[in-house]
């Protein structure tokens, strides 16, 4: 099968992508994705053009569990410029206002800092990805629209302050899914007094997966073949914080054909990764209270070269 220039395989695993600022994240898929001669390949949550850092990869089976990691936490580091708004709320934007920034003082940031930890809620942005009425905000933002959005429940498990300076702030944030860095800066800005926009910002890490074990696209690039093949992760890293049940060799056999496993040993309810005895990742499945466990997304068998 051709895409493309290339010659594409059936290839399967996660690949941790360092994406470079100033490249869009479909962009710099889809050059790991010729890298890797890959036939289906997909991300797990995009990151803003400006934005560098963590974006996982999947190839073949792994985008079928792609979603467990849109549904994770994610950390970033970000510098918040102070003293101006833009219209995208970061430093791509067009600046809408101005206002002088007030005497920095640790205890006057972390006291604001304080007012956005734990549990709350955030307005998305209208240069978003999200739809009003089949259209993304960010389309309708261009032509001069803007909609109502609700409000979405999001937690700030950490807002550390890492440094600041008479006009910009830096902080390492650890969040949960749904949460806009763009908005959340805006925000903190507002709150000093200021205003404030994204000026630089670094996704760290995605669920486990941290940016420390990413390579870049162009390191990607200077490998040979058979060491980028080595750099690939097991797919079953996308479902690490999944309770795991491990199954003897005919339940695998019989869950794999769609049938339904009672099992004799505790495990927590919902969703499960499944492993064989062999310690090959199967799968995932849902367990009810009766301890048994119906098939719910599958790897198939994927042939690769």
């Amino acid at each position: 099968m051709t895409s493309g220039r290339f010659q594409s395989r059936k290839i399967s695993g996660v690949l941790l992508l360092d994406k470079a600022s100033g490249f869009s994240s479909n962009g710099s898929l889809q050059k790991a994705r010729r890298l890797f001669r890959a036939e289906k390949a997909g991300h797990t949550g995009s990151l803003d053009p400006i934005a560098s850092g963590l974006l996982p990869v999947c190839f073949g089976e792994a985008t079928k569990f792609s979603g467990f990691l849109l549904n994770t936490d994610k950390r970033y580091s970000v510098r918040i410029r102070l003293g101006s708004e833009t219209d995208t709320a970061d430093i791509e934007g067009i600046v809408i206002r101005t206002s002088p920034v007030p005497p920095l003082t640790k205890s006057l940031i972390e006291g604001v800092l304080d007012e956005f930890r734990g549990e709350g809620v955030q307005v998305p942005p209208m240069y978003s990805a999200l739809k009003h009425q089949g259209q993304r905000l960010y389309d309708l933002a261009r032509k001069g629209i803007e909609v109502d959005r609700p409000p979405r429940s999001i937690t700030i498990f950490e807002l550390n302050l890492e440094g600041f300076d008479e006009g910009s702030i830096d902080l390492d944030v650890h969040c949960s899914k749904g949460t806009y860095i763009r908005t959340l800066s805006e925000d903190i800005g507002r709150r000093l007094g200021c205003g404030g926009h994204v000026e630089i910002l670094r996704r760290t890490a995605v669920g486990r997966l941290k940016v420390q074990e990413a390579k870049t696209n162009d390191q990607l690039e200077a490998m040979d073949e058979e060491s980028r093949q080595a750099f690939l992760m097991p797919i079953d890293c996308l479902v690490e914080e999944l309770p795991r049940v491990d199954l003897q060799d005919q339940e695998v056999y019989r869950i794999q054909r769609g049938g339904v496993l009672t099992l004799t040993m505790p495990s927590a309810e919902g969703t499960v990764a499944l492993f064989g005895m062999n310690g090959a990742f199967i799968g995932v499945g849902e367990m009810g209270e009766d301890q048994m466990v119906s098939p719910k997304r599958m790897v198939s068998l994927v042939d690769s070269d």
